[in-house]
């Protein structure tokens, strides 16, 4: 009888270090999926952020032009009303 309770608690402790080793993966796998995830929100973050830079970039870009447009429209205007008054002259 002895010798078949030594089998019977053998056999109990590998099946519980089965389930701790297999607890243990688990947890580390959720835990390198959490790192994971965390790590594509902040890269998703700063795509954003980037992309905002880059708009704002853009927008200042074409800011310049208009205000570059409205001055040459208003030279041309100038030039247009300069002309005329030589012309009546």
């Amino acid at each position: 009888m002895s010798t078949l309770l030594i089998i019977v608690i053998v056999v109990v402790a590998l099946v519980v270090i089965a389930m701790l080793v297999s607890a243990a993966r688990r947890s580390s796998r959720r835990r390198e999926l959490g790192q994971a995830q965390s790590a594509a929100k902040h890269d998703d973050v700063q795509h954003h952020r980037e992309q905002a830079d880059e708009s704002r970039t853009e927008a200042a870009i074409a800011e310049e032009r208009a205000k570059r447009a409205k001055v040459e429209a208003e030279l041309n205007e100038e030039r247009a009303d300069s002309r005329e008054r030589e012309l009546s002259e």
